[in-house]
């Protein structure tokens, strides 16, 4: 399998060639030159495994420089019950309405619980992964990495609980200065390990991604220090998130013939674009929707085909701030298919109507019709009383506590729902990272999971710096892992 860039670069390479680099050179994001597609036989065969299992057959498609035993036993070491704390490692919930008396919800309503990982998180279905994938690559060369990652919550500390202490790997991670919550600052500020560098950037979740990208995109400054990334713009990332598509859909349905509808909370895309990619190896996804909270560059775009993104003064500070994003970068994955894989098109896009203007506009593009009758997909947005309200409703209904972004995407599911195709909203944290709202909500904190108590006591590790591509470039330059 060989990848190519969102903007044209495509020299065959593979796989551990671009889990190491990141960004493409030119500035794209890499795919693959296709997709593979899987048949009704697949499907059937791919029914009775376990998760570990899943991971292998799904990956394997898009790895064939690891060797299979090698690449069976990562995904194994990876997706236990001892990391994930379920056998299924993303079980189903269907919600039952307990106000009604009905035996079930009508048309049926699933949780996908992606959050039983080491940070409660969804971000951890792929990290511990890639963290393990890192660490095998690495020895396999010799070489060490230094990654480069940008967070609005959860991909830091996943990111970090997934990288320490492993060999050879050092982790920088750019978080916005005070904007995330306690619970999640004290996660990844908490973490002491050597090989662990936090720096709150003095903006918004936006500027950290416009650092990330432009360290990434200083070519000799990347190569020199062994820049990597871990961010869902590393496509290793993005092919991981796919397997719990497979996952939830196998257990939602009893036969091939039947489809699903997922929803996905989502302010980075790679959530939603790992079910793009599920989609497009045909799984038989009826329907995507994107839930945005009120930074709702998305929903704009599913529902005028244009792409607005907003300066740090327009980006709001929300109660689910893991979406609080206004450039989804994984975005332009989406648009390049969306385009009929026009590099050309999509770099003029990306690299200068945005650059210059901060926006494109494809509402008379004749390949804009094709997000919803070819792609299947629909959005929807959430504001802050949406949130309380479903968190209220889900908890006096069915007697589920749900965090703030899972909320933001049941909000939205409601409003996409069929009498026949089950819906699978997927859960992207525990509620325990977002406690003031669900306190604001419910009257009451949500229970704290074991090995968490006065975790936002703990002594803290962290650099402030300004928003400015030098200084954390200095910072990286004076701590980085060196070569052997």
């Amino acid at each position: 399998m060989e990848y190519l860039s969102t903007r044209g670069h495509d020299s065959g390479q593979h796989f551990c060639d671009i889990l190491l680099e990141g960004l493409a050179p030119d500035g794209g994001l890499y795919l693959p030159r296709t997709y593979p597609r899987v048949d009704d036989a697949t499907l059937t065969r791919w029914r009775g495994l376990s998760y570990a299992e899943l991971a292998f057959e799904v990956l394997s498609l898009y790895i064939d420089d690891i060797p299979a035993d090698d690449l069976r036993a990562l995904c194994e070491r990876t997706y236990t019950p001892a990391v994930f704390g379920n056998p299924r490692i993303v079980p189903l919930r269907r919600l039952l309405d307990r106000t009604s008396g009905a035996a079930a919800s009508a048309p049926a309503v699933y949780i996908e619980a992606l959050s039983n990982g080491p940070t409660l998180a969804f971000k951890d279905m792929a990290m511990q992964l890639l963290g393990n994938l890192f660490e095998y690559e690495l020895g396999r060369r010799g070489e060490t990495l230094n990654i480069l990652g940008a967070t609005s919550g959860d991909t830091g500390s996943a990111a970090e609980y997934a990288m320490r202490g492993k060999r050879g790997v050092a982790v920088f991670m750019t978080s916005p200065h005070g904007r995330m919550s306690p619970f999640q600052q004290a996660q990844m500020f908490s973490l002491m390990d050597a090989n662990i560098h936090n720096i709150a950037i003095q903006g918004v979740f936006d500027d950290c991604q416009d650092i990330v990208k432009a360290v990434s995109a200083d070519l000799d400054f990347k190569r020199r220090y062994r820049i990597g990334t871990v961010n869902s713009i590393n496509w290793a990332r993005l092919v991981a998130q796919v397997v719990y598509y497979f996952a939830g859909y196998f257990q939602a349905t009893e036969s091939n013939t039947q489809k699903v509808r997922f929803t996905v909370p989502s302010g980075n895309f790679g959530n939603v674009c790992a079910g793009h990619v599920a989609r497009m190896m045909g799984l038989p996804i009826d329907m995507l929707v994107v839930a945005t909270n009120e930074n709702d560059v998305l929903d704009e775009f599913f529902r005028t085909g244009v792409y607005r993104v907003r300066g740090s003064a327009d980006t709001h500070e929300t109660s689910s701030p893991s979406m609080d994003i206004s450039k989804a970068s994984n975005f332009e994955r989406f648009v390049f298919d969306l385009l009929g894989r026009d590099a050309a098109q999509t770099r003029h896009l990306f690299d200068d109507s945005l650059r210059t203007t901060g926006r494109f506009d494809l509402q008379a593009h004749p390949a804009f019709a094709g997000v919803a009758e070819r792609f299947g997909f629909a959005s929807g947005r959430s504001t802050h009383a949406d949130r309380l309200e479903t968190i209220r409703d889900a908890d006096a209904r069915y007697g589920e506590v749900i965090d703030t972004h899972t909320a933001d995407g049941l909000k939205v599911a409601r409003e996409h729902l069929s009498a026949t195709v089950p819906m699978i909203v997927l859960e992207t944290a525990l509620p325990i990272k977002f406690a003031g709202t669900i306190i604001e909500a419910l009257g009451r904190p949500p229970a704290r999971p074991a090995g968490f108590e006065g975790i936002e006591d703990r002594p803290r590790r962290v650099q402030v710096l300004p928003a400015d591509v030098q200084a954390v470039k200095s910072f990286i330059a004076a701590h980085c892992q060196p070569q052997p």
